[in-house]
């Protein structure tokens, strides 16, 4: 994820009380048509912001077929732009009068109302992150231009005629800008004493040099184009231009931009947490509400963490000592169960074709349960990919991409298979889960397809959305997708309690002082993972904190809000209609949850 991404896709706690006595806007319509008018306005100035943001909705055509010709300005100047127009867009805001507003209209208020604040109130108090609150390192292993653009282009950037073609090179040449853009975001926070630690910069060097080494006919920025064009029987030689602008623009802006680091790497500190940067303590509250769409405390939400972690473990112990497993630590018989040879895909491509056809049987499986829990299903195809060769060493084990708003691009679920060894069989039905269905794909669809807002069928809050794709995990148990697979249900109990290791590790380095070496040590113990995936997973907490957490204190949020309303309504209540009010009103802060569900227990 880009860092711009980061703040449109997040959100945060607000006080609505204060906010709801803001003075009302003088009525010449209604508030309803007020808001809708200010929504509208707020979406088209994002997206006149943001080309990649058009791109990735698929409206980069039209009135806006221009915008496909450029990348995102991420100067310090439209960093300051961006920060004022927050504020106005907030201002306006808060001159609706909510309490004119009545159902599907407060909600979509509301969770707009809710990441407009959080990022205003970021803006305002600190100015290094490149704006706002999740992400206060510009440039990392997993933020800054070069790690996203070369996988925006790939995969987002539609290459159908001459006119794409021109606008893939006329990006080309926006990236050197952009990694030249970042570069000067860096400098900037460098003066107030912001950087990442030792260790995010040795792995933010390797993955910047790979890519400025790699020769045009290797590089997948030059060699996407060609092949695409090719695939399209565009006439042209594309491997001469896009090498030219690769060698002349892209390869020394990303050696500006290595040197740079490289510099910085010779000062750099080895404290993992965030608490050494100006407002540490401050930034990493903020960062957590923005995540989590909540106000917890990171030592309770350490103490939650522990006490998860030890009732996962003794269920998996229980089904592994059900099977004959009793020797050793549950994490060190997990171990032996990623070691196990005989679950484990050949790690050829045969082999990876396999797999993926398997996932597809499972998706199919769990299809067919689904009118037994939903009332609303999507429309939207689900597609499994592996994720592209080019760029899976650096890429997480799986992921989802949600659909264009036009559905001409399905959601699709990427799965890493850089080397089967990673994900053994027992885990995958799990990931299947999360990424697809009944998981991110079914409540993202459902959002696009509903009718509402475009700013609200965009939206992305991650304690709803990372809350929910878990809480479908936990679901597909309750479905019996796990009834003939022990060894699956352990793989979803492990994972359960992956997210519970969080908690503990992203608060112990972020609040406890714990260091890079103690959090890994401490989830290698307890999940049996190899050393270097829960090494990776750690580096990530360093340098988006808060965001880690958002999974399980989302998924205990919904298991909370399913409980509530089987107890208010007793022989009323229905699972439809739980997951219909819950999913049909799109992505919303998790305050805003509690009261829609609220509602819907009061009118079922």
């Amino acid at each position: 994820m880009h860092r711009r991404d980061l703040l449109l896709g997040s959100a945060g706690a607000l006080a609505f009380v204060a906010l709801s006595r803001a003075e009302a806007q003088p009525a010449t319509s209604s508030a309803s048509a007020q808001l809708k008018a200010l929504f509208d306005q707020f979406m088209a100035e994002d997206l006149d912001h943001s080309p990649e943001t058009v791109t990735s909705l698929g409206l980069d055509k039209g009135a806006r077929a221009a915008q496909k010709f450029k990348l995102d300005d991420g100067s310090l100047a439209a960093t300051a732009d961006a920060k004022r127009r927050n504020a106005e867009q907030l201002r306006k805001l808060m001159a609706i009068d909510r309490g004119a507003l009545s159902g599907q209209d407060v909600v979509d208020y509301d969770s707009v109302l809710y990441v407009t604040d959080i990022q205003d109130q970021a803006n305002r108090a600190f100015n290094y992150g490149g704006g706002g609150s999740g992400a206060p390192y510009v440039v990392s292993q997993l933020t800054g231009a070069y790690q996203s653009v070369p996988d925006f282009l790939d995969s987002q950037h539609t290459v159908e005629t001459k006119a794409d073609v021109d606008a893939y090179l006329s990006r080309l040449e926006g990236f050197a800008v952009a990694v030249d853009q970042d570069s000067e975001q860096v400098r900037h926070d460098i003066g107030l004493g912001v950087f990442p630690p030792d260790f995010i910069l040795d792995k933010t060097l390797i993955q910047l040099k790979a890519l400025r080494d790699a020769t045009p006919d290797k590089s997948n920025l030059v060699q996407s184009l060609v092949r695409r064009a090719k695939d399209k029987h565009i006439p042209g030689d594309y491997a001469d231009v896009a090498a030219r602008i690769y060698t002349g623009k892209v390869q020394p802006a990303l050696d500006r931009q290595i040197a740079m680091m490289s510099d910085l790497r010779g000062h750099a500190v080895h404290d993992a947490g965030i608490a050494r940067l100006p407002q540490g303590e401050a930034y990493y509250r903020l960062s957590l509400q923005n995540w989590t769409t909540t106000d917890g405390d990171p030592a309770d939400i350490h103490k939650t963490g522990l006490e998860l972690v030890a009732d996962y473990s003794a269920q998996i112990d229980a089904i592994l000592k059900s099977r004959g497993m009793s020797q050793g630590t549950v994490g060190e018989r997990l171990r032996a169960l990623y070691d196990d040879p005989q679950y484990r895909y050949p790690n050829t491509d045969e082999g990876k074709v396999k797999l993926i056809a398997d996932l597809n049987v499972k998706v199919s499986e769990v299809q067919a349960k689904l009118p037994q829990w939903f009332k609303t299903l999507p429309k939207a195809k689900l597609d499994i990919r592996r994720v592209p060769k080019a760029t899976e060493a650096g890429a997480p084990g799986g992921y989802y991409q949600n659909g264009s708003l036009d559905g001409s691009r399905p959601g699709a679920y990427y799965i890493n298979l850089r080397d089967t060894a990673e994900t053994p069989s027992w885990v995958l039905p799990t990931l299947t889960f999360h990424e697809g269905i009944p998981g991110h794909h079914l409540q993202l669809s459902l959002a696009q397809e509903a009718t509402l807002p475009t700013i609200r069928k965009i939206q992305f809050f991650s304690g709803y959305g990372e809350g929910w794709a878990l809480y479908a995990e936990n679901l597909a148990v309750e479905m019996g997708m796990y009834a003939d697979d022990p060894l699956g249900h352990v793989g979803q109990l492990h994972d359960a309690m992956f997210r519970a290791v969080r908690l503990v590790v992203d608060t112990g380095l972020h609040s406890q002082g714990w260091s890079r070496e103690k959090a890994i040590r401490y989830a290698v113990d307890a999940l049996g993972d190899q050393d270097a995936t829960l090494t990776t997973e750690v580096e990530r907490y360093c340098v988006w904190p808060g965001q880690a957490c958002s999974y399980m204190l989302g998924k205990l949020e919904w298991l909370r809000l399913r409980q509530k309303a089987k107890d208010a309504m007793g022989d009323r209540f229905d699972i439809h209609t739980f997951h219909d009010a819950g999913l049909l009103s799109g992505a919303m802060p998790l305050a805003v949850l509690d009261r829609r569900i609220e509602t819907y227990i009061q009118q079922g």
